[in-house]
């Protein structure tokens, strides 16, 4: 018990020390130990890549899941150390409402069969999403998240040591230089027509104990010294591995641009497979009779440059057995013809469609080997391919 009140007063001393010179620091009271150059740039580049490491890390948390709520609850499970559920992407909850839709409208309409590719299309963005969600996590957000609770909290607690112990050396400092402005004030000589024999005494004894102080003031200087460089060396190290946490986190940077690259990849084609389905090709728009791309006279070459291509041509996308098809050459088989109503406008991407109007009537039928989501539409001496989810067949 004694040990431990002795220890006790002990640390409640040091508090109270360095208490005294942080304040007497502020108020310009006091002397303060500077940092060389090298030092202080190294805390500033630490302080800035712990920062900016922490808004990179929300904002990318806010990308991956832009719901607030999803986010607390998934940081809760982490700090239970208890598995996340698995979560339903909007991508394929949309699916899922556009199926049970297309079920209860009927799947046998042109609406039920298109909200049924179209939720096809979405569940496998859907699952792309989640692809993505993982990969980032692991290769993005875990390393800097490791930093930020292992690296980082190491540096801080060396940091807040090397405070204390440097607090220390310049309340040594400030120790030593009172007790040698006391030595040297008692050493003085005194006056021999103004003092009696019994102030020699006096001043002798004061000196010699203030000399002591002197002393031990020096000795615990040394230590403090000692200790500071010490402590000083170590943090030093600590930063100057931010060097090797810039590098880690580029290769992760890399990584997650990788990752991110693949998973648009994966979207863009997913897009373009639907589109394909639905008679929709990159380039062509429904309701507008304007050209799918400007005039060459009108385009710039940065404007040029910059432009993505957006996939193969209809007729690249055309298969095999109609690539060679001449409309020309095509004459209606003796049965099997029906007429159908056009639901929606379409325009033609290429010489071989029928370009429709809403609401209008044409004669459709279908040639052997053609693909299934087309037919050959005739409207008085015009003929072209159709798309089927376009039409409603009569009879």
């Amino acid at each position: 018990m004694d040990f431990n009140m002795k220890k006790l007063a002990s640390d409640a001393g040091i508090f109270f020390t360095r208490a005294v010179q942080f304040t007497e620091e502020k108020f310009g009271q006091a002397e303060k130990t500077e940092l060389d150059a090298h030092f202080e740039n190294l805390l500033t580049r630490a302080d800035s890549t712990k920062n900016w490491t922490e808004k990179i890390l929300r904002q990318t948390e806010v990308l991956l899941q832009p719901n607030p709520s999803a986010r607390v609850e998934e940081f809760l499970y982490e700090k239970l150390d208890r598995k996340v559920p698995s979560r339903v992407t909007n991508g394929e909850l949309l699916a899922q409402y556009m199926a049970e839709a297309a079920s209860e409208l009927g799947p046998t309409t042109p609406y039920g069969k298109t909200l049924i590719k179209v939720a096809e299309a979405e569940k496998r963005l859907g699952a792309a999403e989640r692809d993505f969600i993982h990969t980032a996590s692991i290769n993005f957000l875990t390393p800097l998240r490791n930093f930020l609770e292992g690296d980082w909290k190491t540096i801080s607690k060396e940091r807040r040591l090397l405070q204390n112990r440097r607090l220390d050396l310049d309340a040594c400092k400030a120790r030593l230089k009172k007790a040698k402005a006391a030595e040297a004030k008692a050493t003085t000589v005194p006056d021999f027509q103004e003092t009696r024999p019994r102030n020699y005494i006096l001043s002798a004894s004061a000196s010699a104990l203030w000399n002591d102080e002197v002393d031990k003031a020096e000795q615990e200087l040394r230590v403090a010294q000692t200790e500071f460089d010490r402590q000083a060396e170590v943090t030093r190290l600590l930063l100057e591995g931010i060097s090797s946490t810039h590098v880690n986190h580029l290769r992760c940077l890399h990584e997650f641009v990788e990752s991110q690259t693949t998973y648009y990849a994966q979207c863009y084609r997913h897009m373009l497979d639907l589109q394909k389905q639905l008679g929709r090709f990159p380039g062509t728009f429904v309701g507008t009779t304007e050209p799918a791309s400007p005039p060459l006279s009108s385009t710039s070459p940065t404007t040029a440059a910059a432009t993505m291509p957006v996939g193969p041509s209809a007729a690249g996308l055309a298969p095999p057995g109609e690539a060679a098809l001449c409309l020309e050459e095509v004459t209606p088989p003796a049965s099997g013809t029906r007429k159908a109503r056009v639901l929606y406008d379409y325009e033609a991407a290429d010489s071989s469609e029928l370009a429709l109007l809403a609401d209008e009537l044409i004669t459709v039928y279908s040639l052997p080997g053609m693909d299934p989501d087309w037919l050959i539409g005739e409207r008085g001496n015009k003929k072209g391919k159709v798309p089927v989810t376009y039409l409603e067949l009569l009879s």
